[in-house]
């Protein structure tokens, strides 16, 4: 790590549990400096694995930050696969530029590593800080501004007018809602098993974050008195010259089928005195049914971002981990500058029902960056556009069209919130 200004190097090492008022205060700091409300401060503390967090010292000082959750990862063929879940990362603005960050994801990714999760995974302030270092865009969100006065909604699927939708307080039906999140978590690449602390962060609800709408308000879908899905949303009243001109605020949900899911879309856009449908937090999955019931997609202002970035920490056990579409004998050279351990050939395996993959002295079919096999693991991205790009080199002749057809998915990975 680069000296200071005194020609000493700020030390790293595991956060110890009182001192993380300080080294909160500094990430904090790093985004900003606006204070979070208390129960949000609070929430993170308890949340918190201090064993797996470091901080960057200079004296007294922390001058960085970084931390990893232990997560459970949603792969393509429904596998529940331990990943690292990199956050809180930060660096102070006076120490910038001298090795801090990298030592830190130096640390992390050997921590990792030893702790055997194959995977690493994160969502970037800025995302051309984490490609150095090995992370690849994997997921991405839709997000919507919709104008309910002029898009409706058409073509609902069979059974909608069956499913009851009702309002109700959110702590109350917490479980019920956390129930219908765990059975959707096997069916998409990219979702968190929610551990024990986490479904709090799904009633965190500070004033300072409500941008004067109402405090978070839910409903319910049920079908013969089971609960089939929900919404979290809020309103933000409004007027003009005409009237009323109030926005509905998506913020979470999730339905076990079509039609619940038309149940709660219809509710949405035709809550009383609003205008408008915002569909934010993080975004929805990019090939959600909304987006076929609604009469005019342009009117819906749809916008597509990047969320989750992903790196395999032990190659080998990561691409073992998923299945694969349609079967795949593919030979990868692979560079990984930042973990060496990942470089040199590997022959995958696989198919619908498993794979196997492992070190071999064969000819490559493939080269690329292991950023690229991030982006492309979950199936968001696929690697035959990566080769369009450049950024995969085809060796043996039709080799690119094979591993990315076997890479990919039949729904698109998202990310349910942050982390």
């Amino acid at each position: 790590m680069a000296t200071d200004a005194t020609g000493s190097a700020p030390g790293l090492r595991v956060l110890r549990r009182d001192e993380w008022d300080k080294w909160y205060d500094t990430l904090i700091r790093g985004f900003g400096g606006v204070p979070e409300s208390a129960e949000e401060r609070e929430l993170w503390n308890s949340l918190t694995e201090v064993d797996r967090s470091l901080g960057a010292w200079d004296r007294d000082e922390c001058v960085g930050t970084a931390g990893a959750f232990s997560f459970r990862l949603t792969v393509p063929g429904g596998a529940s696969v331990p990943a690292a879940g990199v956050t809180m990362v930060s660096v102070a603005a006076t120490h910038r530029r001298r090795g801090v960050l990298t030592s830190m994801m130096r640390r992390q990714l050997d921590d990792v590593r030893a702790s055997g999760e194959p995977l690493a995974v994160l969502t970037a302030s800025e995302p051309a800080i984490y490609g150095r270092f090995g992370y690849g865009a994997a997921t991405f969100q839709l997000s919507a501004e919709i104008d309910t006065t002029r898009v409706r909604l058409t073509s609902l699927p069979a059974g909608t007018d069956d499913v009851r939708v009702r309002y109700a307080v959110p702590a109350d039906v917490l479980d019920a809602c956390e129930a219908v999140y765990a059975r959707l978590v096997p069916s998409r690449p990219g979702m968190l098993a929610r551990q024990p602390g986490w479904e709090r962060l799904e009633l965190l609800d500070p004033e300072s974050d409500r941008g004067g709408a109402s405090p978070l308000q839910c409903v319910l879908a049920e079908r013969d008195g089971e609960t089939v899905g929900y919404a979290r949303f809020r309103v933000k009243p409004d007027w003009d010259a005409a009237g009323p001109d109030g926005t509905v605020i998506l913020e979470s949900s999730a339905a076990l089928d079509p039609a619940a899911d038309a149940a709660l879309w219809r509710f949405l856009f035709g809550i009383d005195l609003t205008s408008s449908l915002v569909v934010r937090g993080r975004g929805r999955p990019v090939d959600e049914a909304w987006r076929h019931w609604v009469s005019d997609i342009r009117r819906c202002r749809p916008r597509v971002l990047d969320s989750l970035y992903l790196r395999p920490v032990d190659l080998g056990a990561a691409l073992e981990a998923r299945t694969y579409q349609a079967p795949v004998d593919v030979v990868f050279e692979v560079e990984d500058a930042f973990c060496p351990w990942n470089s040199g050939r590997w022959r995958l395996s696989g198919d619908a029902k498993g794979a196997s993959c492992g070190r071999t002295a064969d000819a490559a079919d493939l080269v690329l960056c292991v950023r690229e096999l991030g982006a492309a693991y979950l199936g968001g991205v696929s690697l035959a556009s990566l080769g369009v790009a450049g950024r995969v080199r085809e060796v043996r002749r039709g080799a690119l069209a094979e591993a990315s057809l076997g890479f990919g998915t039949g729904v698109a990975p998202w990310l349910p919130h942050g982390f």
